[in-house]
């Protein structure tokens, strides 16, 4: 039996569920990219925006690529579980924010016509750093991706973000109707300045004026998004099936914790975000630094250097003396870097992280967080490198997981299992680190992919770890750096 509207009355009353009328909600959202994340977060505020009354904020979401979420949801009315996982402790809600799911491949116009809907107040993005076709180097949209190439062409049947935006903003000019706020909600600094960047191109190119009416009506707010969220497996599946009698095939997991920092700056109609529990502000950036560097920082860190000792999941790396002390080693060389909001106690944050990072129940995959590292390096760990090389710090943990990056690319844990590695840039990554004679070379050719050239005492710390991992293994390596570092 499948959870449904016609089921819910069957789930026991473990948690929340929605207890206003859902054919009386209005879509005010539009969200790009529903995957698991947005599920669990920036719905989930939706949500209780919901249950506080406002029905203006139910949520269209889009899928720029395949149908699965569609498939998942849509049998299921749109409801979904969010369930919420610390220790042995299970809370599930019961979602019912989402009205439908779109496949943008499959039906274009239908996109362009939810986002350009007079109910439309707000869209957001989860469409992960990949997903804004920017070129790392200058900030500017990617021509030669053949996505982007279609849409500057002809925006008839958009495929990129950027192209349904466009398309979809040029037809509310026409018909008068009001503009957007538009908020990027992927671990990206700076992330709506950049997406601004990417509509205004994308507009200019076909036409100027249009361009110049979306820099002067809508905005682009700068957000940082905070929740853990797992990738659902079916045993979790399985799982909750047992605890509620019915099958959720949609079902998502994440941990209590929930953060939302959005810069104070909307086109129009909104929620009541602060009522909601959520912060805005005038500057984003000091936030969005400190979870990047610090959260993330250590996520990709663990990721990579656990994920080649054979941890599968983050809470198995911290559990040991050794992982746990490297990660704040990690932390003390990061934390000079930041220039923390009023209102962060670093010290109580660094505490909070490594509980959460511990919250066994939360099963969270080292492989998950190694996707796309090529994309997650450059703001997560050498950008805190440059910072700490430029002020005249320490950066040996640093450039120990830079290094297990580096490792990572050839695709084999130290156990001896093979891998695939799941990264857009791994075809170019093999290629350039395939005649690499030395792990000098190797560092210099796998950096230079991202367009990123170390310090020179920086390339010789990354490089002399990625020898030492190489022979030793990740377990050896963060030994003896403890050790040195005592």
């Amino acid at each position: 039996m499948r959870l449904s509207t016609e089921t819910l009355a069957q789930v026991p009353a473990l948690g929340a569920r929605p207890a206003y009328d859902r054919a009386a909600v209005k879509a005010g959202v539009v969200h790009l990219g529903i995957g698991a994340f947005h599920r669990a977060h920036q719905a989930a505020v939706f949500e209780a925006a919901l249950a506080s009354g406002d029905l203006r904020w139910g949520v269209i979401g889009v899928s720029l690529r395949s149908g699965s979420v569609r498939d998942q949801m849509t049998p299921q009315d749109g409801l979904y579980t969010l369930l919420a996982r610390e220790g042995e402790k299970q809370t599930p809600q019961i979602m019912g924010v989402v009205q439908h799911v779109l496949v943008a491949p499959e039906d274009p116009e239908a996109v362009v016509a939810a986002l350009a809907s007079p109910d439309t107040h707000l869209v957001t993005l989860t469409i992960t750093e990949k997903g804004y076709c920017l070129d790392r180097k200058t900030g500017r949209l990617m021509a030669e991706d053949a996505d982007v190439a279609a849409d500057l062409a002809g925006l008839e049947r958009p495929r990129t973000a950027a192209g349904f935006l466009v398309a979809a903003l040029a037809r509310r000019r026409a018909e008068g109707l009001a503009p957007l706020s538009i908020l990027s909600c992927d671990n990206l600094p700076h992330n709506g300045a950049l997406l601004k960047g990417a509509v205004l191109a994308m507009a200019e190119a076909h036409d100027p004026a249009l361009a110049t009416w979306i820099a002067q009506n809508c905005t682009f707010p700068a957000t940082m998004v905070d929740r853990i969220v797992p990738a659902t497996t079916d045993e979790d599946i399985a799982g909750l099936a047992g605890l509620i009698g019915v099958e959720d095939r949609a079902m998502v997991k994440a941990e209590p914790f929930l953060q939302w920092v959005i810069e104070d700056s909307f086109a129009g109609a909104r929620p009541d975000f602060a009522a909601l529990g959520v912060q805005l502000t005038d500057a984003v950036a000091p936030w969005e630094e400190a979870k990047l560097r610090l959260l993330n920082g250590a996520h990709s860190a663990i990721a990579y250097l656990g994920g080649l000792a054979g941890d599968r999941f983050v809470h198995e790396f911290v559990r040991t003396a050794q992982g746990l002390l490297f990660v704040e080693r990690l932390w003390d060389e990061v934390v000079p870097t930041l220039d923390p909001p009023a209102g962060l106690d670093i010290p109580a944050y660094r505490r909070e992280l490594m509980a959460r990072f511990a919250n066994s129940a939360l099963q969270h995959r080292t492989r998950q967080i190694a996707m796309d590292g090529s994309q997650k390096l450059p703001q997560r760990l050498l950008a805190p490198l440059g910072a700490v090389v430029e002020q005249g710090g320490y950066f040996a943990g640093i450039a120990l997981a830079v290094a297990a990056w580096v490792r990572w690319q050839a695709g084999t844990t130290d156990p001896g299992e093979t891998f695939t590695v799941d990264d857009p840039a791994a075809p170019a990554l093999a290629d350039a680190m395939r005649n690499a004679p030395t792990p000098r070379a190797r560092v210099i050719a796998a950096l230079g992919v991202l367009g990123y050239e170390p310090d020179a005492a920086a390339l010789d710390a990354i490089a002399a770890h990625l020898g030492h991992l190489e022979t030793s293994g990740a377990r050896a390596v963060i030994a003896a750096f403890l050790g040195e570092n005592a």
